[in-house]
C-alpha cells in the first residue's frame, strides 16, 4: 500500500476508510473530473421500481420539486437516501445515476431530488434553485410520503447540492427523521469557489458552466425574459451571473451578499446528525483550502474525508468500478 494514498480524516470519529489510488489513465484532478464526460456507461435501473414524486413547496409559489424514486428489488427496511445534484445538474446527472445504482444495490430506497427548476421541472417553476436555498430541502422532505420516512432519511448532496444539504442540516429546522448526511465536493465557501472557477486555468470549465446557466435563466424568466436577457448580455463570468441574475432574483444584495449568507461553512459546527464531507485535494473547481483552513471538532457531528486525488466528483479508483466516494459514504452510513 502506498502511504500517500491514505485519506486525511478529521473531526468526528469514523470507520476506517480504504485508501484512494486513481485509476489509470485518469490521474490528477482534471482527468478525474472529466472521466464521466469522456467515458461513461449508464446503470441499468430495470430491476428496480420507479415512481415520480411531485413535492409542493411551502412558499406560495405553486412550485414543485420533481423527484424520481427508485425502490430496491426487496424491501430491507433501510432508511431512504435522498440525493441532491449539483450546478446545472438533475436526476439524470451521471454521478447521481451512478450513486443511485450503488445504494439501490445495497437495499436502500433512493430519491433523486431535482432542485427547483432543474431536470423535468425546468421551465415549470416560477423560481430557480441556488446554493443557499435550503428551505426547499426542508419543504421537500416534509412532503415525502410517510412510508419513505418510516426508517429515517439519509441525505447526500453533490457539489452545489452538497452546500444546500449542509446548510439545511446546520440550520436544524425540519431535520426530524434525518439520521445522517453526506456531501461530495461541496463549495462550503462560495466566494472561494467562485474565485477558483474564474481563474484563467479554469476558463474552459467556466465557459461550459455559463452556457448551461444562461439556458437555465431563460427557462425560468417567464414574463421577465427581456429583463433577464438584458442582464445576460452583461454576464462574462460566474461572478457576473451571481451578481446580475441570482442575487436580484432571490433577495440578495449582490453576489457578495449571496456568497456570505449562503455558504454552508457558516453553520457546519451546528450540524447535529453524523455527517461525512468527502473532498479531494485535487478538485479543480472547489479548492481544498476552504476545508483545510478550518478546525474540525472531534466532539462535533461532522467528519472530513480528504483523499490525495479525485477531482471534482470523480473519485475513480484503480481497485473498484464503483466511485470511491460512494463506497465511503456507504461505509459511513452502515456504521450508524
Amino acid at each position: 500500500m502506498n502511504a500517500t494514498s491514505n485519506p486525511l480524516v478529521m473531526g468526528r470519529k469514523a470507520p476506517a476508510f480504504p485508501p484512494f489510488r486513481p485509476r489509470w489513465p485518469w490521474i490528477g484532478g482534471d482527468l478525474q473530473t472529466l472521466r464521466n464526460t469522456l467515458h461513461y456507461t449508464p446503470p441499468d435501473f430495470s430491476p428496480y421500481k420507479t415512481e415520480r414524486l411531485l413535492l409542493p413547496m411551502a412558499d406560495g409559489t405553486d412550485d414543485q420539486l420533481w423527484a424520481l424514486l427508485n425502490r430496491p428489488a426487496q424491501d430491507a427496511h433501510k432508511p431512504t437516501i435522498v440525493l441532491v445534484h449539483g450546478l446545472t445538474g438533475s436526476e439524470d446527472s451521471r454521478n447521481i445515476m451512478t450513486s443511485t445504482a450503488y445504494h439501490l444495490s445495497r437495499g436502500y430506497p433512493v430519491v433523486r431530488l431535482n432542485l427547483r427548476g432543474a431536470g423535468p421541472s425546468r421551465g415549470k417553476c416560477n423560481g430557480h434553485y441556488h446554493a443557499g436555498r435550503s428551505a426547499d430541502i426542508r419543504a421537500a422532505l416534509a412532503a415525502l410520503p410517510p412510508d419513505l420516512k418510516a426508517h429515517g432519511l439519509m441525505l447526500i448532496g453533490v457539489s452545489l447540492g452538497g452546500n444546500v444539504v449542509l446548510k439545511f442540516l446546520g440550520e436544524n429546522d425540519g431535520t426530524d427523521g434525518v439520521i445522517a448526511g453526506a456531501s461530495v465536493c461541496a463549495p462550503i465557501d462560495l466566494k472561494m469557489a467562485q474565485q477558483r472557477i474564474s481563474a484563467p486555468r479554469n476558463a474552459v470549465y467556466q465557459r461550459h458552466l455559463l452556457a448551461a446557466m444562461r439556458d437555465d435563466a431563460r427557462a425560468f424568466a417567464g414574463a421577465k425574459i427581456d429583463e433577464i436577457e438584458a442582464a445576460l448580455a452583461r454576464v462574462r463570468t460566474v461572478y457576473d451571473f451571481d451578481d446580475l441574475i441570482v442575487a436580484p432574483n432571490n433577495g440578495f444584495d449582490g453576489a457578495e451578499d449571496y456568497y456570505r449568507r449562503s455558504s454552508a461553512k457558516n453553520v457546519l459546527d451546528d450540524i447535529t446528525v453524523p455527517t461525512l464531507l468527502a473532498h479531494p485535494r485535487t478538485d479543480p473547481w472547489v479548492p481544498a483550502r476552504m476545508y483545510l483552513d478550518r478546525t474540525w471538532r472531534e466532539d462535533g457531528a461532522v467528519t472530513l474525508l480528504m483523499p490525495p486525488d479525485g477531482g471534482h466528483v470523480g473519485f475513480h479508483a484503480a481497485d473498484h468500478a464503483t466511485p470511491w466516494h460512494d463506497r465511503c459514504i456507504g461505509m459511513f452510513f452502515d456504521a450508524l
